[in-house]
């Protein structure tokens, strides 16, 4: 093995965790400003001009979401599409929070982002358009039925998502939410992700397999 190929398998190895780092550390500056609100306005009083304590996170979390994309475009080269989209739903609902002083807009965040991805992939599945594939063609390679039903899954495990916050922020505490929007939505969507890796692996399309059908 090549010195140059053991750079990029090392590359390859740390990509994901980096992926992970990227999207976990606002999540976690959210959690950590909403627990200790109360202290970090007393420690810095100019954080209240955001208003409440979970206003105070949420705009730690739009600063920390920033910094997040832009650091993962600089070490990764690149932007993934799901975290941007988040990302700028959680400028324009953090930022409607801070203004209005209501905490309702950034709490349906998570709801509207899930309801667009849920509607952007069955409604794709309704035009014949599998279009998960165009978001992890590079990750894996899926015969097309499988990138249908892999589409079809997520689309409603997206439906999912945007019900169940809907009802754990209007039937709970804000503390409740923060701590289920960090520690229950991830483990959730981690648990239904290695759920399909059996769909995954009956439907990986060998690349030898694909050169030899095209010749």
């Amino acid at each position: 093995m090549t010195e140059q190929t053991k750079k990029l398998t090392t590359a390859q190895k740390e990509e994901p965790f980096l992926k992970l780092a990227f999207e976990l550390g606002p999540l976690l500056v959210f959690f950590f400003a909403n627990f200790r609100g109360e202290w970090l306005l007393k420690t810095f009083p100019v954080l209240s001009v955001f208003g409440t304590p979970l206003l105070v996170a949420t705009g730690l979390f739009m600063i920390a979401t920033v910094i997040s994309l832009v650091g993962s475009r600089i070490v990764l080269g690149s932007v993934p599409l799901m975290p941007l989209v988040s990302g700028a739903v959680v400028m324009v609902f953090g930022a409607l929070s801070i203004w209005l002083q209501d905490e309702t807009f950034i709490k349906m965040k998570p709801t509207i982002v899930n309801g667009l991805f849920a509607a952007v992939l069955l409604g794709g599945l309704v035009f014949g358009r599998s279009l998960l594939g165009y978001v992890f063609h590079s990750a894996f390679k899926l015969d097309d039925e499988g990138w249908r039903k892999l589409t079809f899954r997520w689309g409603l495990f997206f439906v999912f998502l945007a019900i169940l916050n809907e009802v754990v922020w209007r039937n709970f505490s804000a503390d409740f939410w923060v701590n289920f929007k960090v520690w229950g939505t991830m483990p959730i969507t981690i648990f239904f992700t290695l759920c399909q890796m059996p769909l995954i692996t009956r439907h990986t399309v060998n690349p030898a397999d694909e050169e030899t059908v095209e010749h």
